[in-house]
């Protein structure tokens, strides 16, 4: 039976790397539109706060922290939310350059892929009637032959750094391999649970986006962890965002929205803003008789440092 008395922890993914500007006029690149649309999904009801940097010249994703604190620091100064660093930058980069800012801001939460994949959005290429800038058809091309590299011992370096930090992840599995990586990780003693496991579904080359394959990955997490030592959310990619997150919520779990996973708001209609996928969540949530987490609720669910311990 669906706890409808829990509260449910939204995070929002502001930009990303995967998607590329032409893909949606509305999709923030320089500083000022990424921090304007990260502090309105905050406000909106966003707890956590996933965050990428974009070139803001020509929206291409960079690992530069120099452009990191063109707009992190604003968003920590004006709004709770929880802060969290991407740590998979885009196929493109090296493991270094995707650490390099969170190990200068050692923040509250950063993102973990748990495995090496194929990642790729290539077929949207052939759909796109024009292109932005000059960079963005090859980059999506690109994809068809490249991998994101999550080796173990990538893993296993990144989990013993960040313990020293005191920061926490959320643990995004594109598979029920990728749960297994994590349980191997658990056993070695290098997790410890609250875990925060998102469940990414309808990614070309990971676990697609079947209603059915949220209940293999629900009961494999129960499985391999039991249910009250973590934190389940949902990641829907592209059409599926809405309808995956909230059969995701109706689970017992958390959901994640954002321009990063989709520009969309309902079909053929591109979300304007980040917050517009917030508030839409939000009220599907509301109706269903959810209680929406605030930063401090995340924070205490998740077992998170507080924001007083961070060099954002």
């Amino acid at each position: 039976m669906t706890d409808t008395n829990r509260k449910v922890i939204i995070t929002c993914a502001v930009t990303g790397s995967a998607h590329v500007p032409s893909m949606s006029e509305y999709l923030p690149f320089n500083p000022a539109d990424i921090e304007a649309q990260a502090i309105e999904a905050a406000q909106a009801g966003a707890a956590i706060l996933h965050l990428h940097a974009r070139d803001p010249d020509d929206g291409r994703p960079t690992p530069s922290p120099e452009v990191f604190r063109q707009f992190v620091p604003a968003i920590a100064a004006q709004t709770d939310a929880v802060i969290n660093i991407s740590t998979g930058g885009s196929t493109r980069m090296t493991l270094e350059e995707r650490l390099a800012y969170a190990r200068i801001a050692k923040p509250e939460m950063c993102s973990l892929n748990m495995g090496s994949m194929n990642f790729s959005l290539h077929p949207i290429a052939a759909r796109m009637p024009s292109w932005r800038f000059d960079w963005e058809k090859a980059y999506v091309e690109g994809m068809e032959d490249m991998i994101f590299r999550n080796t173990f011992r990538d893993i296993k370096n990144i989990l013993t750094e960040f313990r020293d930090y005191g920061t926490r992840f959320e643990f995004e599995c594109y598979d029920v391999g990728h749960l297994y990586n994590l349980a191997y990780f658990v056993d070695i003693g290098l997790v410890k649970p609250p875990f925060f496991i998102q469940s990414v579904v309808g990614i070309l080359g990971g676990i697609g986006a079947d209603p059915e394959n949220l209940n293999v990955m629900r009961a494999t997490a129960d499985r391999l962890f039991g249910r009250d030592r973590y934190q389940f959310s949902v990641l829907g990619a592209g059409r599926h965002q809405m309808s995956l997150v909230t059969m995701g919520a109706i689970m017992g779990g958390n959901v994640r929205v954002g321009l990063e996973d989709s520009v969309y708001l309902s079909k053929g209609v591109k979300a304007k803003t980040n917050a517009e996928q917030v508030r839409k969540i939000r009220r599907i949530l509301d109706e269903l008789s959810f209680e929406i987490a605030t930063p401090a609720d995340a924070r205490d669910m998740l077992g998170l440092k507080g924001r007083d311990n961070v060099s954002l």
